[in-house]
């Protein structure tokens, strides 16, 4: 088995690359863990907003062929960035805030194929949670076609916050939703802008639902339950840079 380059493991390297502010992914902790270690790592892990997941030790033997300790940290292939720093840089560039939102969102490819598709159509950010969602993983930005490393991601601990957030700076937050009544061409799609996208099977949570300034849905003319979320990223971004550019 090759060493995966992303994957650095042991108690004292992934304590380093935590305090150097290296782009840490995700950091798994061996089940069981307890004692001045696992409350250091915890705490920095809540410091750099890095989410830590416990799993059993034979899931981290997989992962690495070295003493690991008890800890592995998977880096990001690039670094995350936060809305309340990316926001007032669109708005000092004169450019029309157009931003995407993805909750629950977990595949790495479809991550990809959504940021390729924001890259293309103008959007200046993409917004995914701390916990239950795809990250910034060498096969994402592969998937991406390197639109992830053109395009900011900022990861937030709390959507819900992120999305009130953005409607007290301006920002209009318009939801997909499979049971929305209003369709995509009856919203107004030219101002400030955050949409947001939900996983295929579940959608968006409650809160950032009720959260939202209006919900609506893409019109379908078969039987299937709804487009593949990268698809329909792509549907939502094309209309609105459409709608723009003054082509409808």
């Amino acid at each position: 088995m090759k060493q995966r380059e992303d994957l650095i493991y042991g108690r004292h390297p992934v304590l380093e690359a935590l305090a150097a502010g290296q782009p840490v992914d995700k950091v798994y902790l061996q089940q069981g863990t307890r004692g001045e270690f696992e409350k250091e790592l915890r705490q920095s892990c809540k410091l750099h907003a890095v989410p830590m997941t416990l799993i059993p030790q034979a899931k981290l033997q997989r992962m690495v062929r070295g003493n690991h300790q008890g800890v592995v940290a998977q880096l990001a292939a690039a670094a995350y960035h936060s809305v309340e720093d990316i926001l007032p840089l669109v708005y000092e560039r004169g450019e029309t805030p157009l931003f995407l939102l993805l909750d629950g969102v977990t595949d790495v490819r479809n991550l990809g194929a959504i940021a390729r598709s924001a890259e293309v159509c103008g959007a200046q950010t993409i917004i995914i949670p701390q916990k239950n969602s795809a990250g910034l993983t060498a096969d994402a930005v592969k998937s991406s076609a390197g639109a992830l490393s053109r395009i900011p991601v900022c990861r937030e601990k709390s959507l819900v916050n992120t999305v009130e957030f953005l409607q007290m700076s301006g920002v209009r937050v318009i939801a997909s939703d499979l049971e929305a009544e209003r369709y995509l061409h009856d919203i107004e799609l030219t101002g400030p802008l955050c949409i947001v996208m939900g996983a295929e099977d579940e959608g968006i949570s409650t809160g950032v639902a009720r959260a939202a300034d209006v919900t609506f849905k893409i019109p379908q003319a078969g039987t299937l339950n709804s487009f593949n979320v990268s698809v329909a990223a792509g549907i939502l971004l094309y209309e609105t840079m459409r709608k723009r550019m003054g082509m409808g």
